[in-house]
């Protein structure tokens, strides 16, 4: 492979984790704004001398939490487990032992 095609797949590799981790500061955005929404509208509600502390309150910020969560695992964990290039490293051993196996 020539250095040229070498520079193009690693520009697309960052274009793709540039894109995954702009996808995840827009669903971080999102889900700021719409629990922002979201509490005015529950303290609109709130009937005299009631507190605003009740479970009911707190559903779509957690569960959502859980999914953003996952979502920022799945963004950020492989280079802090894995290593910013762990990936490459497997795709090599794996096509050098495809590469041994064949029958030639």
């Amino acid at each position: 492979m020539d250095n040229k095609a070498q520079e193009e797949i690693k520009y697309q590799e960052a274009l793709k984790r540039v894109k995954k981790i702009k996808g995840f500061y827009t669903h971080l955005v999102v889900y700021v704004v719409v629990n922002i929404m979201i509490v005015i509208l529950n303290i609109q509600d709130l009937k005299s001398g009631e507190s605003y502390f009740q479970k009911e309150n707190f559903f779509t910020a957690f569960f959502w939490g859980i999914g953003l969560a996952a979502h920022a695992l799945s963004t950020f964990a492989p280079t802090w487990f894995l290593g910013s290039n762990w990936e490459e490293k497997k795709i090599k051993q794996l096509m050098e032992k495809e590469k041994n196996n064949k029958w030639e």
